[in-house]
């Protein structure tokens, strides 16, 4: 992979990195813990149950972005230490059409097939 690719896919993660970020601190998401901070809710509401509803999915969305953030993270430090691009099963390079679409990858399509089949 050239240098001008690592350069755009840098930019690429960097930008999802500071998106991410946003969105979590948008839901109030802590940084320093696993929890959030309780959603504001109308003074109105009445339905617990829904309220713990909503809490749950807002949980797990931050869950989610919390994964997409470590992904980010993981793959600027692999740029950052030369070993961006090498899967971390084999060791064999990830394809560059891989790497485009999902510039985050820890491994090759051959491992994800690997993996996903268990």
């Amino acid at each position: 992979m050239d240098q001008q690719t690592v350069d755009r896919l840098r930019e690429r993660l960097e930008t999802e990195r500071g998106e991410v970020r946003r969105q979590l601190d948008d839901l109030g998401a802590r940084r320093d813990a696993e929890g959030i901070e309780d959603p504001e809710l109308d003074e109105g509401f009445a339905d617990a149950g829904q309220a713990a509803a909503e809490r749950a999915n807002l949980l797990t969305l931050v869950r989610s972005l919390r994964d997409t953030l470590r992904d980010v993270e993981q793959a600027l430090d692999r740029m950052d230490a030369g070993t961006y691009g090498l899967c971390e099963r084999c060791g064999q390079p990830i394809g560059d059409e891989r790497l485009e679409a999902l510039p985050a990858a820890r491994l090759c399509m051959t491992c994800k097939r690997q993996r996903a089949s268990r």
